[in-house]
C-alpha cells in the first residue's frame, strides 16, 4: 500500500514564506473543568466553539455522568470572563464542534444522562436557535449517532451517521433545506468506515475513513474528486478542519503510536507537523481540530498530569525572502493519490 519514496531535485530561486517565529501557543481553559478543554472550531473573528468536562462515568451504577460535555464559545482574550455557555435544550451533555464566520455552530448532543444508553443526535444552533439533526438514513431501533462537526459560510455542513454494522458514514447538510448528500470514497479506497469533519466556503469537505485493511487515512472530497493522504510512518492520519486559503488540519499517530498535530497544504501536497510546547506524547501528545482564515489553529493536547487542555495557536507573520531553494524536496516520502468518485 506504501509508496516508494520519490525525489525530485529541481533548483530554482523564487520568493518563499520564511517564518520569523514558531507558531505561538495559548492554553484555553474553561473553569467549570480545569482538566478536560477541547478547543475544536474557529472562525476569522476569533470565535472558538469547545467543550469542557470528560463525560467520564461513575465506576459503580448506575453509571451517571461525573464529569458531563459541556459545550461553550469563547472569545478573546479567551480568559474566564470570556466564555458562553450553549448547550442543546433538554440535553445531559452538549458538545460545541463547528462555527462558521455569521455565527452558526454545529455540534452533537447526548439524551441521556448515563442511566442508560444516550443517542447521540446532530445540531444546528443559528442566533440561540437550536435545531436537531438525523440523517433518515440512521437505523430506527437501537442507540443512535448523528454528529456535525463542521459547518461553512454558506450553511452547509459537514458530518456523519453509524449505520447498523455499526460503521460511520460520512454526508453533509444544507441547513436552510434540510437535505442530506452522501459522500462515498472511490471503489480502490475500500473504505469501510467514512466520517466528514469540516468543509470550506467553496464546498471542498475534508475527513478521514478506515479501510478494510484496518488503517485510517485523511481524505478531502472536491466536487467528487478524492484526495486521499497519510503521513509517512502512520497507520492513523485525520482531517479534521479546512479553511479558504488551502489548508487542512488533523491528527496523525506516528510509528511510536504518539498523536501529533499537523497543517497541510492542499495546493502542494507536503504537511508541518505542529505540536503545544506543553504536551507529553505519551499522556495524549496533540490534535489540531479546527483552522481559519488566517491559519490561526485551535484544539487541545494532554499535559503532564494527563489533563487535557485547550490551545490556540496563533500563526507568525511570514518575511518573504529570494533564496535558492530545492523544489519539490518536501514532497519526499509523502503518499498522496488523487482518484476521481466513484
Amino acid at each position: 500500500m506504501k509508496n516508494p519514496a520519490v525525489l525530485i531535485l529541481t533548483f530554482a530561486t523564487m520568493a518563499v514564506p520564511v517564518l520569523a517565529d514558531p507558531y505561538t501557543f495559548l492554553s484555553i481553559v474553561n473553569p467549570g473543568d480545569p482538566t478536560f478543554n477541547q478547543e475544536l472550531g474557529i472562525n476569522n473573528g476569533g470565535t472558538i466553539a469547545g467543550y469542557f468536562g470528560s463525560g467520564a462515568m461513575n465506576s459503580t451504577p448506575p453509571p451517571f455522568t461525573l464529569h458531563p460535555n459541556q459545550g461553550y464559545t469563547v472569545v478573546s482574550p479567551y480568559s474566564a470572563g470570556n466564555f458562553s455557555s450553549e448547550n442543546f435544550p433538554g440535553s445531559s451533555q452538549t458538545q460545541v464542534i463547528g462555527i462558521n464566520n455569521g455565527g452558526t455552530t454545529v455540534g452533537f448532543y447526548a439524551d441521556s444522562n448515563g442511566a442508560t444508553t444516550p443517542n447521540f443526535l446532530g445540531f444546528v444552533d443559528q442566533s440561540g436557535t437550536f435545531k436537531s439533526v438525523q440523517d433518515p438514513s440512521t437505523p430506527a431501533t437501537g442507540p443512535t449517532t448523528n454528529q456535525l462537526l463542521g459547518v461553512n459560510d454558506l450553511g452547509v455542513a459537514a458530518g456523519f451517521y453509524v449505520d447498523a454494522s455499526g460503521n460511520s458514514q460520512a454526508y453533509t447538510y444544507t441547513i436552510a433545506g434540510g437535505t442530506f448528500t452522501p459522500i462515498t470514497l472511490p471503489g480502490a479506497d475500500n473504505a469501510v468506515s467514512t466520517t466528514a469533519a469540516a468543509i470550506n466556503n467553496g464546498g471542498v469537505v475534508a475527513g478521514f475513513f478506515v479501510n478494510s485493511g484496518g488503517a485510517t487515512e485523511g481524505f478531502l472530497d472536491n466536487g467528487g474528486t478524492f484526495t486521499v493522504f497519510e503521513v509517512p510512518g502512520s497507520n492513523n492520519t485525520m482531517f479534521l478542519g479546512i479553511n479558504n486559503d488551502g489548508q487542512a488540519v488533523g491528527v496523525y499517530q506516528d510509528g511510536s503510536g504518539f498523536n501529533n498535530g499537523f497543517v497541510y497544504s492542499i495546493a502542494s501536497g507536503t504537511f508541518q507537523t505542529v505540536d503545544d510546547p506543553n504536551a507529553v506524547s505519551m499522556n495524549g501528545g496533540t490534535t489540531i481540530n479546527g483552522v481559519n482564515d488566517k491559519g490561526e489553529l485551535v484544539g487541545f493536547y494532554s499535559d503532564v498530569n494527563a489533563n487535557t487542555i485547550g490551545f490556540l495557536a496563533m500563526v507568525p507573520e511570514p518575511r518573504y525572502l529570494s533564496i535558492l531553494v530545492l523544489a519539490g524536496l518536501a514532497l519526499l516520502g509523502i503518499k498522496q493519490t488523487r482518484r476521481g468518485s466513484v
